[in-house]
């Protein structure tokens, strides 16, 4: 049975946030989630790392724990996974609230040179926008709550945290404007309609809660991750100097091809299997198939090792890093000590490397075959 705590767990909270504090605050183990939540446990994996390093943003870091010390106690909030997801399809007045608040917010982030100031140890932070002649002008301000929310479902970011932060809107801040304004349409036509009114509850983050278990319709289906998360993906849609993709097609799928063989070598025996023998600086030993940790589905595991051996020192730091771990370049440029902006060259001549070894390989296969 769903401990009672579940209820309280905001519905804001995404989901890989809601994984990631199960995790580490809760205790459960990563398979544990996978069962519940119906996918495999290289997802879950693959979530929790992605919020451990986005904790370098200070709102993230803030958003984590106050949800980890309100609803993430002794206690597990997270013990019907099933459950806890299939409440997100209902809507509360605390669920309006966020919404309402967020719209606000990313309509005035949306408009031209406008950046949120977040000062530490503030309970408040500003929009600013520049005006050109004018100066700066303060367009809105917004509570510290709302703000590392919005940092956490990734709608605003920051790219030189500091005593004084200064976030803009991510795309998918953008996106989720759009369909923010499109509800909020469509709950005024229906209240119109209805002759239906409701009252405007304040949003606080560590109170938001959820409808009563009772009330919880059973999700259908669930969706499954989007490989918009992937940097390669991201990075295709950049354009080079002749205006053609940075990354095309058969490079982008190179990487996922690595990407997937990565995430299946993970559901072995061993879940935490170690790839830092391929980063710099480790040892680069052969895999040997009789280790117990050895065995991949499918041979996945073999395959990984063999196009990261391919690869070589330096081109398999990155193909592990962005397409394994999902890092950013930023991050693998800052980690591995590279200058910045180098990282996107090095990645494509990798992913060029990495194409070229699976079309070897098919070449071989088709020999053999």
């Amino acid at each position: 049975m769903e401990n009672s705590l579940a209820s309280t767990v905001p519905a804001w909270v995404p989901e890989g946030a809601q994984r990631y504090l199960a995790h580490t605050e809760s205790g459960r183990s990563i398979r544990d989630i996978a069962r519940s939540a119906g996918c495999h446990a290289s997802t879950i994996l693959r979530q929790i790392r992605r919020i451990e390093m986005r904790r370098d943003d200070p709102l993230v870091d803030a958003a984590l724990q106050s949800l980890a010390e309100t609803h993430f106690g002794a206690q597990d909030p997270y013990q019907d996974m099933g459950q806890f997801d299939g409440a997100q399809d209902l809507m509360t007045d605390q669920d309006e609230a966020f919404e309402r608040e967020a719209l606000r917010v990313l309509r005035r982030l949306c408009e031209t040179g406008a950046v949120l100031a977040v000062a530490e140890d503030m309970d408040k932070a500003v929009i600013v926008r520049d005006s050109g002649s004018t100066g700066a002008t303060k367009t809105a301000v917004v509570d510290c709550s709302l703000a590392q929310a919005l940092a956490l479902k990734d709608w605003i970011s920051c790219d030189n945290p500091g005593r004084i932060s200064r976030y803009r809107v991510t795309t998918s801040g953008r996106s989720a404007l759009s369909h923010l304004v499109a509800d909020a349409e469509n709950r005024a036509r229906t209240q119109n309609e209805f002759g239906l009114a409701e009252a405007q509850a304040p949003f606080h983050a560590a109170n938001a809660g959820r409808v009563p278990d009772a009330a919880r319709p059973r999700r259908q289906s669930r969706a499954r991750y989007s490989t918009a998360e992937s940097p390669l993906v991201a990075l295709s849609r950049r354009r080079d100097k002749d205006g053609k993709p940075f990354l095309d097609k058969t490079l982008v799928a190179a990487g996922e091809r690595l990407r997937e063989d990565f995430e299946l070598a993970q559901i072995g025996p061993q879940i935490t299997q170690n790839w830092d023998r391929f980063l710099t600086g480790g040892g680069r030993g052969r895999f040997e198939a009789s280790t117990p940790s050895a065995h991949g589905s499918s041979g996945a595991r073999d395959r990984v090792a063999h196009a990261l051996a391919d690869l070589g020192p330096g081109l398999s730091d990155v193909a592990l890093r962005c397409c394994c771990y999902l890092e950013g370049l930023e991050l693998a440029e800052r980690r591995m000590g590279w200058s910045a902006r180098s990282g996107k060259i090095v990645l494509r001549i990798a992913l060029q490397r990495l194409k070229r070894h699976y079309e070897d390989q098919t070449e071989r296969d088709r020999m053999i075959g």
